[in-house]
């Protein structure tokens, strides 16, 4: 089979799994609503903890690189940190539920027919609903500082809907991985932490030099959490070089993996 042959099909594939979402909307809105009253069942603080981590994350690191190892930013370095960590602990977070997605739900997964599709992409979708709620302490953050993204607010659609392709992408195949590898979920952790710090979420990756520097621009979560800077806090288009990798390669993780997903369900049930 040819390789335009290969990419047709599994544009093809992805193309029925986002037609089978819209006829399933209602199970995966049912899930979504699940997921989001279990998260929050019996915590005090309730939609409170979706802002909470960022802020201490941030408390925390602006003490380290405001007084013990100042950085030299053109925005105050709070700012500049929690609009990292916010976008950060978006994939981090939904990729984690992602993660157990399955294994979580074996008994739909086994007995009731359904494009398996839905529980990572509700994953996703209850960690977006966190992230809005993080996102009204951004800006006020960005109103303390009298900061505003002025005209180039218009980009942040286009930079919104590649991350969460990637984030979908990386979630449909981290579920399907794990329910194959119970092992990967206990791998995930470990490699969740050092993509934080290959990222440029705490600091500017044009500081970041050599083997590592380089790294950190191939990174596609770099090409993207820039992308926000550039249009909230700098108040330009997202145009970077590193932005429009990060946009190419989420668009073929995303069509990959569900074409990769699709095929694979059937094996689904022998995996339990």
């Amino acid at each position: 089979m040819s390789t335009a042959a290969v990419f047709r099909d599994a544009w093809v594939d992805a193309r029925e799994a986002v037609v089978e979402q819209f006829e399933y909307r209602e199970l995966l809105w049912q899930l979504t609503k699940r997921d989001l009253l279990l998260r929050y069942k019996q915590a005090a603080m309730g939609f409170g903890w979706a802002v909470f981590m960022p802020l201490i994350n941030t408390a925390v690191f602006s003490v380290v690189f405001t007084r013990v190892a100042p950085l030299k930013l053109d925005v105050p370095y709070p700012l500049f940190a929690f609009l990292g960590l916010l976008m950060w602990n978006f994939t981090a977070s939904a990729l984690r539920f992602s993660v157990v997605a399955l294994t979580g739900n074996i008994n739909l997964v086994t007995k009731v027919y359904c494009p398996r599709e839905v529980f990572p992409i509700s994953a996703v979708l209850v960690t977006i609903v966190d992230t809005l709620v993080g996102s009204i302490v951004l800006v006020a953050i960005m109103a303390y500082y009298h900061i505003g993204p002025g005209g180039a607010i218009v980009y942040l659609p286009a930079v919104a809907a590649v991350h969460i392709a990637f984030t979908t992408g990386m979630g449909l195949i981290l579920s399907m991985a794990n329910l194959f590898y119970r092992d990967v979920k206990y791998l995930f952790e470990v490699v969740i932490t050092m993509w934080m710090f290959a990222t440029s979420v705490l600091y500017p990756s044009s500081l970041v030099t050599g083997k590592l520097g380089l790294v950190m621009r191939i990174n596609p979560m770099t090409g993207i959490i820039d992308a926000y800077r550039d249009v909230l806090l700098y108040g330009h288009a997202p145009t970077s070089s590193a932005f429009l990798w990060s946009a190419a390669l989420a668009g073929v993780t995303f069509v990959v993996s569900a074409f990769v997903f699709h095929r694979a369900e059937f094996r689904f049930a022998e995996s339990v």
